[in-house]
């Protein structure tokens, strides 16, 4: 059983409304966290997001977000960032000046610097670097939808790359029970609902209630 997936809002994460239809066609019970009280009972997270590093820190703050965020982490919840919910995840994000993330996984995010036009948009693939379960099953030959002007650089946790105009940025991590994917699984077709069913057969450490 995969429990009940919480899906975090604030601010204006604005891929909510279609994570949460891809969620529920592969049969997911999900919960649209806001507050702390909404926490209760989730086996693992969903954090999404869509603008800038700078914006969706502050509104986690504003919204008293990241305090209950770190103690689900610190019971080992299984958690997915999406986009800029996978940005978020590192120490540091340098759009509109430097802003401190989440420190969930060591690495920074920065600006893409290549030859083609930014920001990447488009399907591309992913190139499997180290075995994880949230890629299982999943090929070279899938494709994704990415929509981003900034890449997490990190160097520890990488398990997946993807190229585009000849430069290789990271598209998968994990540390743990921590995932994170550049792109949009729920814009993916199938190979984004396999994601999202591998992100549920992860089993949860979690026993009781954040």
């Amino acid at each position: 059983m995969s429990g009940i997936v919480g899906l975090v809002k604030y601010g204006l994460a604005g891929n909510i409304p279609s994570i949460e239809k891809a969620l529920q066609k592969i049969g997911a019970e999900v919960r649209i966290v806001e507050k702390e009280s909404d926490f209760e009972g989730i086996e693992r997270l969903v954090l999404p997001g869509v603008g800038s590093f700078t914006d969706a820190m502050e509104e986690m703050e504003s919204a008293g977000i990241r305090s209950v965020l770190q103690r689900a982490i610190e019971s080992r919840m299984p958690v997915l960032g999406i986009c800029l919910g996978m940005q978020v995840l590192g120490k540091i994000g340098f759009e509109f000046g430097e802003t401190r993330g989440l420190n969930w996984i060591d690495g920074e995010v920065r600006r893409i610097e290549c030859k083609g036009s930014v920001p990447h948009i488009g399907f591309n693939t992913v190139k499997i670097v180290r075995e994880s379960p949230l890629l299982q099953g999943l090929g070279e030959e899938d494709e994704f939808y990415f929509m981003h002007s900034y890449e997490v650089r990190n160097y520890t946790d990488v398990v997946g790359l993807t190229t585009y105009s000849d430069h290789v940025f990271v598209s998968a991590v994990q540390r743990e029970n921590i995932f994170g994917v550049q792109f949009h699984p729920e814009k993916s077709r199938e190979a984004g609902l396999k994601v999202f069913q591998n992100f549920l057969k992860i089993e949860s450490r979690k026993s009781s209630a954040v």
